[in-house]
């Protein structure tokens, strides 16, 4: 059966920003200089405009993993919007803006490592991604929404998915864990109902901080400890109270490795774009 579209479902800007460009979930600055152009009057790069058959005027050369890559007002533009989207009244497209070259320099080299890494994706991929962020897989329908053709959607949500499996490769490497999911609250709302689903459930988290064999705590130092020595829990019994106060706990463990995740992902692409170094040549604002 053909799958069922969906129209797009309004979404923070966060996720727009994301379809936008990439760079967006990343920190950090590339080392880098502004170089003035010639006096030209015929040179591109005097003007704050350009024509299409300026379009593939060098604007900006960066250099990483010891390469000199090119980049081109062409490239700056559709790396964020289409040359249907970026078009003037009077045929003319605005000269790409510092920033704008930055994110196109920055998506490239972290899209150059996840390279590096042998991330891909598939069509199935992108449609799955597609669905996660926008609630839809119709590029027809994306792009309509957000003024691009249906190839540069395609090509953004396919870099952001590159992009965020090479995230997660980097967290998983760090060890963060699935969030811990919070224990069904009683019907009766009694906080005091005690039953083995809870027994289970309290247990799973503490871990190596309870003795199953001997149905007791295995060690009194710990967290879990700390906060739930006074409820009574057994291998088979304990109360909804002490199974909220442990998800509490677990979820405080999760929140800290998940900052702390957040940071190595920081410092990772920090790493990268610290030894990257970029000439900027546009009088773009």
């Amino acid at each position: 059966m053909a799958k069922k579209k969906q129209g797009p479902k309004k979404v923070p800007s966060s996720v727009v920003a994301l379809i936008v460009g990439v760079c967006c979930l990343v920190a950090g600055l590339l080392v880098g200089r502004f170089m003035l152009a010639p006096r030209d009057a015929s040179n591109p790069l005097n003007s704050v405009t350009l024509s299409a058959a300026e379009l593939d005027t060098v604007v900006a050369t960066y250099t990483y993993g010891g390469e000199r890559h090119e980049i081109t007002a062409r490239e700056v533009i559709e790396d964020g919007s289409s040359l249907e989207m970026a078009l003037n009244a009077d045929g003319t497209y605005a000269m790409p803006s510092a920033d704008a070259v930055l994110g196109y320099a920055r998506n490239a080299i972290v899209l150059s490592e996840a390279q590096a890494r042998d991330i891909t994706v598939t069509d199935e991929d992108i449609s799955a991604y597609a669905m996660e962020v926008l609630g839809t897989d119709d590029y027809t329908t994306i792009a309509s929404a957000y003024g691009y053709t249906e190839d540069t959607v395609r090509r953004m949500l396919g870099e952001s998915a590159v992009m965020k499996g090479l995230r997660d490769q980097v967290l998983a490497e760090v060890g963060v864990g699935e969030a811990p999911t919070a224990p069904e609250e009683p019907e009766d709302g009694n906080r005091d109902t005690a039953s083995q689903e809870y027994a289970d459930y309290v247990i799973a988290l503490l871990g190596d901080e309870w003795d199953a064999e001997n149905n007791t705590w295995a060690r009194t130092d710990g967290a879990y400890y700390a906060t739930l020595q006074t409820f009574p829990i057994s291998n088979e019994e304990a109360t909804y109270e002490a199974a909220e106060q442990a998800f509490f706990i677990a979820y405080q463990d999760y929140a800290a490795a998940s900052s702390n995740a957040s940071q190595e992902w920081t410092n990772y692409v920090n790493g990268l774009l610290s030894s990257a170094s970029i000439e900027i040549a546009t009088l773009g604002v």
